[in-house]
């Protein structure tokens, strides 16, 4: 008997990225415990990943507040994702950032769901290719 486990989070093969979102309050760049743990854990259970990937931070704000205060508010985001990256050792030149604000929404920024699910920064990493 043959015995197929499938980890969520692990790419198919290996040339798929790979994500996990973190999820913030309206107005907010506070990372709580809860996922701040969480995203250490994911990043630790990727095999090889300093050897293997890069790593890219995709940050997003929902509509509210404008443009001035979303645009400071994605990159807040995006800093708070890096210094968690970064006190796990992942060195600074193998991430990148694109601080989107409001301009690419994912989910539709009509109703409190949507604009919730656009409160992220995406942390996706990418597969080397050699």
């Amino acid at each position: 008997m043959i015995l197929f486990v499938s980890v969520a989070g692990f790419a198919q093969n290996q040339n798929e990225e790979i994500r996990k979102s973190i999820y913030f309050n309206g107005g907010s760049y506070y990372i709580d415990e809860e996922q701040a743990t969480d995203l250490a854990h994911w990043l630790d259970s990727i095999p090889n990943l300093l050897d293997k990937y890069e790593i890219q931070l995709i940050s997003h704000t929902d509509p509210i507040g404008g443009k001035r205060f979303n645009e400071w508010l994605s990159k807040m985001r995006s800093q708070a994702v890096l210094d968690l990256l970064l006190q796990k050792d992942i060195p600074e030149r193998i991430i990148h950032l694109k601080d989107w604000a409001f301009e690419n929404p994912v989910y539709s920024n009509d109703s409190h769901r949507g604009r919730a699910m656009n409160r992220r920064v995406d942390v996706i990493l990418f597969p080397l290719v050699f």
